[in-house]
């Protein structure tokens, strides 16, 4: 008899009844009791009563029954914990049982019960799992390891589990392996900061040989694992790849997907020159036309990650269209990612396929195939040129239909090929002309008014179909106010004899009539153009049109490439990153392809300066004229628009509280400024309490908060560097380097003239960077600069330029112009530049302050030899505005408490330990807190360079 009796009594005193059952001396009685409570609770009964009862049922040999005590236990034991501590001697003697199903058994329930009390007291029945001669209990035991650092992370570390997880990578048996690197990967995966996958190439080798014997989802785990390596050449790459390609045979869906996942990675690294590479492109096609034959659901998944490929490497599927042609009972999610996947692989191979099959999906049933299968008959002619004729005379086959949706997006997507192909298919607007009337959707009859105005000049009564839409112009959508408004005026411009009238009328419904402001401006706009000058107007309204790209809707490439990275996921099928759809704690690391591999056709440049580069290194960037830079002489250099409007040290504003309590007195002891008036702080830009934002979202509006504070001090000044060497730059060579000095910074540059002609009319301009650092006053060099003449000039700075992260942070973009051309190159600023001077924290402030900031924004630093003591760090420090607040000796070591305030309101705290060495050299170690931990590695950088020069 089947188990479902147990669920089919509802009598009152059950439990009375459960109870003196489950105390019965026959095993029957018990077994048959237990099974009953289960029932009870599945049904969402409280059976929480009989939890003593039940487990004294736990001693017995017979696995079954054992099984249904631990499921009881896994469901109460987190509302009894106390009760569930009495658990805690069977689980331990299970973990000896000999029988390994038992052993394992009490592992995998040990890991369900996610109680506090209990979790210490099964460490040891897990370290002995774990290394139990049973390769069964080991791989439970490998996943409760995961189970258990959800619970406690601290615990695990503590217990070294981590090392034994890690150790199991090389066990002999391949589940072991798989479940080892599962649970390994599930822990790294919340902490995305540890290195715990720590894979070499011998880890890596491993997980290969495991990778033919495991069960399917052991090989998804090890799969997804070697996904997260980068090899570190071309022939490892290769080599993985070789060892994964079998994969792709396998029957698992999930399976395939993870290879190809690996196999699409590590094809970046491959040179396309390679045999082996064309090899691997035909080796990817018939695996994922195989999983075209699943179930609907299925189809869908593998479509949405065949879309994806299709867009990385049209090439591995170019053969294979017909697999995409849309059977008549696919469903509509399918059918239309079908379409999609369609117009990526349309060639001009083949086109005439494409297009049959399309003109045959334009007379189905379903009205949404057909709209888009209309607009896919579109993509192919701006896609493909030479197919441009043939789409045209379909399109003008399904006009000819008179089905009035099929028609209104026909002549939507003539549109656009008239964009893409101009004064080519003109002879069609008399067909489209004859449907004017049958037009009742906005994209349509907008589209039909912009073919109208566009060719008015070819239309006879082009004023007449304009007129028959302005009967009903306040009945019309937006899109279809705004496209009426332009086309009349276009028609003005070009017949404005016949249409003055009209061209009034549609103006004042546009300006006095209409509430909408968009229409509003574009109608007085026009209007203000035609009064004070036709010629413009003619200029802007009629001015050469750009053609239309082939493909609109591609993912964008660099959100393409993370998303190759998520294969298989759930990311691969909604098109997103998991950071937009996950929630929780889980951080979710950031994946991208390894770097390209340097095939004949890639050619990159290294345009960033490297991260940890000193100071005196700097090396020159000089990007291509067209490079985001643009020509930088062209920006606007006002505050960035987007942002507050800047306060500036006038205005009266209460300083923002950075740092939770208290700053507000800080700022309020500000020293008197020049001349006696009192000095206000504007507020500092401000920091969110938890910066984790990127470091630009605190930095939005940063302002020159040192502009009255005048004391003087003596910062350290770099040797002058060549930025910009002669040849680089027709003959002109800069060399230059930053000092601050009363609260000003400068740039101080020399500029030689190594070239044979003179030189005139320098200007200077900076590209947005990390701390809206920009020329306070323009680039005055007095008399031309003749052939071999070099002049020293010093350029005042100031904080109040627009703000964009760089990469690195301290990163400056400068172009500088004279009579010959635009050079442009870049340097690395020291820090300490912006240090400033009211950067001097008070004792209980700081200590407030340094507990509030988060331990992980701590970060620690070494300087060593430094040739100085205690005494002499401090003065030179504080020089540069590192001010010293409090000191004190801790056995034999001098510890100094500094702090110091960036130009943009971000405060550093510091803690500086000063080890005695040899006489005349120490080492230091520096502590650093910061609630925008990006700037520490910098701010270090500036602390070695002031004790070190």
């Amino acid at each position: 008899m089947t188990d479902s009796k147990y669920f089919t009594t509802t009598k009152k005193g059950e439990i009375f009844e459960l109870k003196a059952e489950l105390n019965s001396d026959k095993k029957e009685k018990k077994k048959e009791a237990v099974k009953k409570v289960i029932a009870s609770m599945t049904v969402g009964k409280d059976v929480s009563a009989l939890f003593p009862d039940v487990v004294n049922c736990m001693q017995t040999d017979n696995l079954e029954l054992k099984k249904l005590v631990y499921l009881y236990l896994m469901n109460y034991a987190k509302s009894q914990p106390d009760m569930a501590i009495m658990a805690v001697n069977t689980f331990v003697k299970d973990c000896e049982d000999p029988n390994p199903l038992i052993r394992a058994l009490a592992v995998r329930t040990m890991g369900c019960i996610r109680v506090d009390k209990i979790t210490e007291y099964l460490c040891e029945p897990l370290r002995k799992c774990l290394k139990d001669e049973d390769p069964y209990v080991r791989k439970t035991a490998a996943v409760c390891v995961a189970k258990l650092h959800d619970i406690n992370a601290q615990l695990v570390e503590d217990q070294g589990f981590l090392d034994t997880l890690k150790d199991l990578i090389s066990d002999s048996n391949p589940m072991v392996v798989a479940n080892a690197v599962a649970a390994l990967s599930e822990i790294a995966e919340s902490h995305p900061s540890s290195n715990l996958l720590d894979l070499n190439p011998q880890s890596i080798n491993k997980l290969l040989t495991a990778l033919n014997e495991c069960t399917e989802w052991g090989q998804i785990f090890i799969l997804d694992c070697l996904a997260n390596y980068t090899p570190k050449d071309d022939r490892e790459a290769q080599s993985i790849c070789e060892r994964v390609t079998p994969r792709l045979s396998h029957a698992n869906s999930a399976v395939v997907l993870s290879a190809v996942k690996v196999l699409m990675k590590f094809m970046e690294m491959l040179s396309k020159d390679l045999d082996y590479y064309g090899t691997l492109l035909k080796k990817l096609a018939p695996p994922l036309v195989t999983l075209l034959s699943a179930e609907p659901e299925l189809q869908y998944v593998a479509l949405r990650n065949i879309n994806l490929i299709v867009q990385k490497r049209p090439e591995i599927l170019k053969h294979e269209m017909k697999v995409f042609f849309v059977k008549y009972n696919d469903p509509i999610y399918v059918k239309l990612e079908k379409l999609d996947i369609m117009i990526r692989l349309a060639s001009q191979a083949n086109i005439a396929q494409v297009l049959a099959e399309l003109k045959e999906y334009a007379t189905e049933v379903d009205v949404d195939f057909v709209r888009k299968a209309v607009r896919a008959i579109g993509r192919c002619a701006i896609k493909v040129e030479q197919s441009a004729e043939r789409c045209v005379s379909t399109l003008l086959d399904l006009i000819q239909t008179k089905v009035n949706y099929v028609v209104q997006e026909a002549i939507v997507v003539i549109k656009d090929i008239f964009r893409k192909y101009p004064n080519k298919y003109e002879s069609v607007i008399a067909t489209l002309c004859e449907n004017l009337d049958s037009l009742d959707e906005p994209e349509a009859r907008a589209a039909m008014i912009w073919i109208v105005g566009e060719y008015a000049e070819r239309i006879d009564n082009a004023d007449e179909l304009l007129e028959s839409f302005l009967e009903g112009f306040h009945d019309e959508s937006t899109q279809v106010q705004l496209q009426l408004l332009t086309a009349i005026v276009k028609l003005f411009l070009k017949k404005p004899t016949e249409t003055q009238e009209l061209v009034q009328q549609v103006l004042s419904l546009a300006t006095q009539d209409s509430d909408n402001p968009d229409l509003r401006d574009r109608g007085y706009i026009y209007w203000r153009l035609l009064s004070t000058d036709p010629v413009a107007a003619k200029e802007v309204v009629l001015a050469e049109k750009p053609l239309i790209s082939e493909e609109t809707d591609l993912i964008e490439p660099t959100l393409l490439d993370e998303l190759i990275c998520y294969i298989g996921t759930l990311a691969s099928v909604y098109h997103k990153p998991p950071s937009t759809f996950v929630e929780g704690g889980r951080g979710v690391a950031h994946k991208s392809l390894p770097p390209r591999a340097a095939s004949s056709e890639s050619t990159e440049s290294p345009e960033t300066a490297p991260a940890g580069a000193p100071p005196g290194e700097q090396p020159d960037v000089i990007p291509t004229q067209g490079d985001l830079l643009g020509d930088l002489l062209n920006l606007d250099l006002g505050p960035p628009v987007s942002g507050p409007p800047l306060a500036t040290s006038s205005v009266q504003m209460g300083a923002v509280d950075l740092l939770g309590g208290g700053l507000d007195s800080l700022m309020g002891d500000e020293p008197e400024g020049i001349g006696g008036t009192n000095f206000v702080a504007p507020p500092a830009a401000a920091v969110p309490a938890n910066l984790g934002a990127p470091i630009s979202s605190g930095l939005s509006d940063l302002f020159d908060l040192t502009s009255g504070v005048g004391t003087l001090s003596g910062s350290y000044v770099a040797p002058k560097a060549v930025w910009l060497p002669a040849m680089k730059a027709k003959g002109l060579e800069i060399s230059g380097t930053f000092t601050r000095q009363v609260g000003s910074i400068s740039m101080d540059l020399q500029l030689t003239n190594k070239a044979l002609q003179v030189m005139t009319d320098f200007a200077i301009q900076f590209n947005r960077n990390s701390f809206g650092l920009a020329p306070a006053a323009p680039l005055q060099v007095h008399a031309p600069l003749s052939p071999n003449q070099t002049v020293e000039i010093s350029l005042p700075l100031n904080t109040v330029g627009s703000v964009m992260k760089m990469e690195p942070l301290n990163n400056l973009q400068v172009a500088v112009k004279n009579n010959i051309d635009v050079f442009y190159f870049s340097t690395l600023y020291p820090l300490h530049i912006l240090f400033v001077e009211d950067g001097k924290m008070d004792r209980q402030m700081f200590l407030a302050t340094w507990k509030d900031i988060p331990n992980e924004n701590e970060a620690q630093f070494q300087i060593r030899d430094c040739p100085l003591n205690a005494e002499a760090v401090s003065s030179k420090l504080q020089s540069s505005n590192i001010f010293t607040i409090a000191k004190r000796n801790v056995e034999g070591q001098d510890m100094l408490y500094q702090s110091l305030k960036l130009t943009n309101g971000i405060w550093v705290l510091a803690e500086l330990r000063i080890q005695p060495g040899s006489p005349s050299f120490t080492d230091l170690e520096l502590s650093l807190k910061c609630r925008a931990p990006e700037v520490s590695q910098y701010v270090y950088q500036a602390y070695e360079t002031l004790l070190k020069n």
